[in-house]
């Protein structure tokens, strides 16, 4: 005879321990499934961040344009201003200074002008396509090509790139519309060193000009009133009566009034230049600062991010881990701005210059190569 003994009250139990035990391995194996050695802060941020970059890599193409559009305006609209209101200011401070000036002033936009278009309309560079390149030394993974040294697959251009840097996808960096790489780097760079120049330039020239609409008017609470008939000295002492300008009433130890218009409208575009200039000096002075560092290493943006995890990750086997491609900063200057072979700074740094880069972006020499010293 056999009997049974139902245990009712350990079925609950049973129950709890089985689905506890079957979400235990759900959750191993998804961990396994998801799982990442190099998980990091940085890796998190990023995995954070890849909806905006998702964002501005697929409509890239439409606000790309905008921005370019937007950088070409702003910068007339200063250029106009500085005809306006400073070439009159200069002109009847001293001539000969005036002339120097614009001499100078439209070397600078030239300049500006002319490494700004290469920027936007020199393509970076691309590997050869159909062709069997025997430089290769991985394959991308996403266009499954062959990737030479020094190249980097593009999202936005969604190609690999010759030496890539960057691709200016954030909102406030895309005003460049382009990826800089191998053939436009240096375009990049010299933009923004006459970009800085030439606000620079600006300031120190409307500096007094500034201060005296600006400043003065902020301290009286009034803009200034003119009694009488605008004089200005001449190098004898005498008053001259002056017709052309309306003078603001600004005592200094040579001169005892300096052009301008005291209107609303000019008033405006004097703060507005004000604005406009210390905001590009300022945004653009520490990106030029950033770029010149990376340039002096030998290295591009990406290769700085890469450089640093490597030199990581020698330093916990005691090693010392070595950029390949940095030859010390006077020889990596002069490959960045493609001084050899007789090339000056005078003629193809300070002057516009469209000389292609050294090599061809597919053979890097390193500093383990052993016609090192006698290459470019």
């Amino acid at each position: 005879m056999v009997i049974v003994r139902w245990r009712f009250k350990q079925v609950p139990k049973q129950i709890f321990d089985s689905s506890q035990l079957f979400f235990r391995k759900c959750k191993v194996t998804i961990g396994s499934l998801m799982y990442n050695h190099f998980l990091d802060q940085s890796y998190a941020a990023d995995v954070c961040m890849e909806p905006m970059f998702w964002f501005v890599d697929n409509f890239t193409c439409a606000i790309g344009p905008l921005f370019v559009a937007a950088v070409i305006g702003l910068t007339t609209s200063v250029v106009l201003i500085a005809y306006w209101i400073g070439l009159p200011y200069w002109w009847n401070r001293n001539p000969y200074i005036c002339v120097i000036l614009v001499i100078i002033g439209h070397w600078l936009l030239i300049n500006i002008s002319f490494h700004y278009y290469m920027a936007v309309r020199t393509h970076p560079g691309y590997p050869p396509q159909g062709e069997l390149i025997t430089e290769a030394v991985s394959i991308c993974k996403k266009c499954i090509s062959p990737k030479p040294p020094r190249t980097h697959h593009c999202s936005v251009c969604n190609r690999c790139i010759l030496k890539m840097d960057h691709h200016c996808r954030i909102l406030i960096l895309a005003w460049l519309n382009n990826c800089v790489g191998y053939r436009n780097h240096r375009y990049f760079f010299l933009y923004m060193v006459y970009m800085i120049l030439g606000v620079f330039f600006i300031i120190v020239c409307g500096f007094e000009l500034a201060y005296a609409v600006i400043w003065l008017d902020f301290e009286d609470g009034e803009e200034p009133e003119l009694e009488g008939h605008p004089v200005k000295y001449n190098r004898t002492g005498a008053l001259i009566p002056v017709t052309d300008f309306l003078y603001l009433n600004v005592a200094s130890e040579d001169y005892s009034a300096q052009s301008g218009n005291s209107s609303p409208w000019r008033r405006r575009a004097i703060i507005y230049m004000a604005l406009i200039n210390s905001g590009v000096f300022v945004a653009l002075g520490g990106l030029a600062m950033w770029h010149s560092k990376l340039i002096g290493r030998g290295e591009t943006s990406i290769e700085a991010n890469i450089n640093k995890t490597e030199s990581e990750r020698h330093a916990k086997l005691g090693k010392t881990y070595i950029n390949p491609y940095n030859f010390g900063k006077k020889k990596n200057w002069m490959l960045f701005l493609g001084l050899v072979q007789g090339r000056s700074w005078v003629r193809h740094v300070l002057l516009p210059s469209a000389h292609e880069p050294v090599g061809d972006g597919l053979i890097w020499h390193t500093i383990h190569d052993d016609d090192i010293n006698n290459w470019p």
